[in-house]
Order: C-alpha cells, then sequence, then structure tokens
C-alpha cells in the first residue's frame, strides 16, 4: 500500500511539472507532434518529412548542426483541420560560439510544405500563413529597439516578402527579447491560437514558469495548413535542436462558430498592433544625411563665391584708383 501510495505521490509530481498552462479541454493529436524516443523514426515516416541538414536521433531532432551554412526542415504531412490548438515544444539552441552565433529556427503553419531551402531559417520567402521566429542574431545594419535572442510572429498572405536584411523588423506583429540560446536547463514555448487570438508564452529560466512574451487579437489563420520546423547557420553556427513537440486540440470557446468549409477558404491577415515601435529604414536616414550634406556644400559654394567676387571687385577698384594716379 505504502508503495502503492509513493508511485501515486511520483507521478503526481510528475504531471504537475508538465509545463502546459491548461485552460480548456484538450486533447492531444499525436499525427501533429513529435515525441521521443525517435528511434523508431526514419527518414521516410509518414507523418513527417525531413530534409536538409536534418538529423534524428533518440532524444532530439537537430534541424542544423553547430557548422557554417547549414539548413534543415521538418514538416508534418498532414493538414491541421483544428480550428483552436496549442503547441508546447522543449527545444535547446547551443553551440561553441560565446559571443557571435546564428542564426535561429522557426515553427511554421504554412499552407505549403517547404523542403526545399530558402533565406527565412531556412525555409522559402513568400510564405503563406504563420511563422513563429526564434532569432539569435541581428542582421539589422542599424539599431533594434531590442536585442537578441529575439522571439516574433509574422502572418503573411503568400504576396508578402520576410526582409532578413531587416530580422523583419517592419513586418512582424510582436516579438519580445528571451534568452533561451546555451541555457543548460530545459527551455519551452508555449503558442496558442484560440478564437483568433496568438499567445505565445515562455520558461526558459528553469524555473518551470511561464513568462508571456506577446499576445496578438484578430489573427486570421485557415484550417488545412501544415506545421512545420526550419533552422539555419551562415557564417555563423549553432545546434538547432528539437526536443518534443506536442500539438493540443483545444475545445471551442463559448459562442466561437467553427465551419470547415469556410475555414478552408480564410486568407491568413492580422490586425494586431506590434508591442514595439518599428525602427525606421536605414535608407531613410542615409537619404536625409544626403539631403543635409547637399544643402551644406551649397551654402558652402555660395559663401566661397560671394568671397571670390567681393575679392575681384576690391581688387578691380585698387587697379582703377592706381590708372587714375598715373593720369593725374
Amino acid at each position: 500500500m505504502k508503495v502503492l501510495v509513493v508511485l501515486l505521490i511520483a507521478l503526481a509530481v510528475i504531471y504537475c511539472k508538465t509545463p502546459l498552462p491548461m485552460e480548456k479541454k484538450v486533447y492531444i493529436r499525436r499525427e501533429h507532434s513529435l515525441i521521443k524516443p525517435y528511434s523508431s523514426m526514419s527518414m521516410d515516416t509518414p507523418m513527417w518529412d525531413y530534409s536538409g541538414s536534418t538529423i534524428v536521433s533518440n532524444n532530439e531532432i537537430r534541424l542544423t548542426p553547430d557548422h557554417q551554412s547549414k539548413a534543415g526542415r521538418v514538416w508534418n504531412t498532414i493538414p491541421l483541420m483544428s480550428r483552436n490548438w496549442e503547441i508546447l515544444m522543449e527545444f535547446k539552441v547551443h553551440g561553441q560560439g560565446r559571443t557571435l552565433y546564428g542564426d535561429g529556427f522557426a515553427l511554421w503553419y504554412s499552407h505549403e510544405r517547404q523542403l526545399m531551402s530558402g533565406p527565412v531559417f531556412g525555409a522559402k520567402n513568400g510564405f503563406k500563413g504563420l511563422g513563429i521566429f526564434f532569432d539569435t542574431y541581428s542582421n539589422h545594419n542599424g539599431e533594434h529597439s531590442h536585442g537578441h535572442p529575439y522571439i516574433s510572429a509574422v502572418v503573411h498572405n503568400g504576396t508578402q516578402t520576410y526582409d532578413h536584411d531587416s530580422d523583419g523588423t517592419h513586418n512582424e506583429l510582436a516579438g519580445c527579447q528571451c534568452s533561451f540560446r546555451g541555457q543548460k536547463h530545459d527551455t519551452f514555448v508555449s503558442i496558442k491560437y484560440i478564437n483568433n487570438i496568438l499567445t505565445v508564452h515562455t520558461d526558459v529560466r528553469g524555473k518551470s514558469k511561464w513568462t508571456k512574451c506577446f499576445e496578438v487579437k484578430n489573427v486570421v489563420l485557415p484550417v488545412g495548413y501544415h506545421l512545420g520546423l526550419s533552422a539555419s547557420t551562415g557564417d555563423l553556427a549553432d545546434n538547432h535542436d528539437v526536443k518534443m513537440l506536442k500539438l493540443y486540440e483545444v475545445d471551442l470557446v463559448p459562442g466561437q462558430t467553427f465551419n470547415v468549409d469556410e475555414a478552408l477558404k480564410l486568407v491568413p491577415s492580422a490586425d494586431g498592433e506590434p508591442d514595439r515601435p518599428h525602427v525606421h529604414p536605414k535608407k531613410k536616414e542615409k537619404s536625409s544625411s544626403v539631403l543635409w550634406t547637399i544643402f551644406y556644400i551649397f551654402i558652402t559654394l555660395v559663401i566661397v563665391f560671394s568671397a571670390i567676387g567681393i575679392g575681384i571687385l576690391v581688387w578691380q577698384k585698387k587697379q582703377e584708383d592706381r590708372r587714375r594716379k598715373r593720369f593725374f
């Protein structure tokens, strides 16, 4: 009897350590999840496709190793038909770099499974859907109003492009600075999409406590898109590891309706305002600087030529005075 009690207490402790804030009724969808051990998973698993530098081991899926110019991807082959959902992911970003490392990884809910390499954290640009970016290196030439590592959200409808050189500063929905890189303890992220509200929480301090990263309302996402993960390295590198990903279907909230046919036809969009002001493009600063430079040069030339003109007039006056003296 005592043994049974001890086992029940142990199970309760393990359950309490589960870093998932469950507010509604949730149901795990294993066809959309990555749960270790991965030893039985092969590169031709019917539910997930892998490409690029992705390596699968027993305890993790490594999207990129700590080497330069690598890109890896893993994509769910089954479309997600849940209206409300929550993703719990355990991940680890680490490497030999102390102060310089990069580039980061992305979690996708995208219309297209992007198995080919591209410039957006190993995936192609012009995507259609939602991207949650875990950016560890600042590519922006100017100053950000935030530091790195940085987590941000972007919703595109297939016509926009992600500006990698500015770290997507000008088209992100929201973001937060988050020290998830190089931690010795487990690091988690929770991504909720419930009743058109996108909310991201992190647990990266090793205290089993969730910290709100951001919340964006009026986010419209269709059903029938695919989950995916991608990562890339450039001149700088890191290991980008996924330890576990669980997707939970969440019940409809009171007053929420769901028509599958209509939800399939929705176009991704978002009306949410970012949590921080956008930084003006560097080009505008340069153009303003050029205009001021031209103005200063113009004023300087006016002064110089005026001085030369006055000098010439004075010299001519003196020459005339000398000629008059000689004549008299």
